[in-house]
């Protein structure tokens, strides 16, 4: 795809914006919004962005830096990279006994996934390309959105304010107290406008009977999918019964890692929805791949995404490249580690994500309005 490039330095910066309106989901509530932002320089100067994920745990996104720079900027640093997919690859290998080691393979799939968007970005930015045509020349120009990160309780209020930006889909969290969660829900789909949607979101909460319970008595409402009713882990004959007991479609991803899971799971015919992290399992090197296969198994590829701006602009890339007709999820908390950033590597209008026409993802630096926010800058170059 390119020439080779050598990789001899690696920045991370992190950052916290203390919540205005914290985050609650069924499991727990973020009080602030972290990001763990990446910088890769080549020896031709060279450079790309990517992002780690690090909302949880809350103590997570410093640790995240610190693993990249102790425990992996060795396998990166001094290495010739051929094509962009490559470090993923060779990240998988090398990390996996450390990360069986010490019982942590999350945080090191999500520095690899970080360090994989980096040096996509890297590559496109050489060709001068955006990230999408370098991906696949006859990428959209944009992707369709939808508004997230919505407690259901809130759900009317902002609804509306995502409806004025001129959004036309909506996902509220649920998997709080069954009983307000279906009044919620029910009551929110009926107020919809003609040509708007509703999802909904349990974030792993429930057991088999109450996601079945919950199923049943929304058919009809017309949610468009019932994301991580039940978690991730759970026995594989409770999701077949929930599946074929739902008329609502059941969506995930955001918790599988792996190409054999993420193969299994589509195979499985569970989920019609996959939603695999850009920055938190597979960067664009492994979620493109997810997303192939689920789109040749007729399944339907949406990003999940709940970070900063760097991530959300890679999320929306690689949606435009992979095709499909996907949606792009848009977090509607505040947010300037993604609001800053994301305002230069895109725009949004008509419930439409644009991208522009610059390199890579668009973003040359982090801007200097984030300054207030950063809790850690740490580097390593050779």
């Amino acid at each position: 795809m390119n020439d080779g490039m050598l990789i001899t330095r690696i920045d991370a910066l992190v950052y916290r914006f203390p919540a205005p309106r914290p985050v609650a989901t069924s499991f727990g509530i973020m009080t602030d919004r972290p990001a763990v932002f990446v910088r890769l320089e080549s020896d031709r100067g060279a450079f790309g962005w990517g992002e780690i994920f690090a909302n949880w745990p809350a103590a997570g996104a410093e640790h995240r830096a610190h693993l990249l720079m102790r425990d992996v900027a060795d396998l990166v640093l001094g290495v010739r990279f051929d094509n962009p997919g490559d470090l993923f690859h060779k990240l998988e290998r090398e990390t996996h006994i450390r990360a069986v080691q010490c019982g942590e393979p999350g945080p090191f799939r999500q520095v690899t996934a970080g360090l994989d968007i980096a040096l996509w970005d890297l590559f496109a930015r050489s060709q001068g390309i955006p990230l999408n045509r370098f991906i696949d020349p006859a990428a959209a120009p944009s992707v369709p959105v939808y508004a997230s990160g919505i407690h259901v309780r809130d759900g009317e209020e902002l609804i509306c304010a995502a409806r004025g930006t001129g959004i036309a889909r909506f996902k509220v969290k649920i998997g709080f107290e069954l009983e307000s969660d279906l009044s919620k829900v029910l009551a929110l789909a009926a107020g919809l406008d003609p040509g708007e949607q509703l999802f909904t979101d349990a974030n792993q909460a429930w057991n088999l009977d109450t996601a079945l319970s919950f199923v049943r008595r929304a058919d009809g409402a017309g949610v468009g999918w019932l994301e991580e009713p039940l978690p991730v882990d759970a026995p594989e004959e409770d999701w077949q019964a929930l599946s074929r007991a739902s008329s609502i479609p059941l969506a995930g991803g955001e918790n599988i890692a792996g190409t054999s899971d993420f193969t299994k799971a589509i195979e499985g015919g569970v989920l019609a929805i996959l939603q695999p992290d850009v920055a938190k399992w597979g960067g664009i090197t492994g979620c493109l791949s997810v997303a192939r296969k689920a789109m040749e198994a007729g399944r339907r590829y949406c990003p999940h995404f709940l970070g900063g701006g760097i991530g959300l602009i890679a999320s929306a890339h690689l949606l435009a490249a992979a095709g499909g007709g996907g949606l792009l999820e848009i977090d509607v908390n505040a947010n300037p580690l993604r609001d800053v950033i994301a305002e230069g590597g895109s725009a949004m209008r008509d419930g439409q994500w644009w991208l522009t026409e610059a390199a890579g993802l668009g973003v040359e630096e982090l801007p200097r309005e984030l300054a207030p926010y950063q809790t850690l800058a740490v580097s390593r170059a050779i």
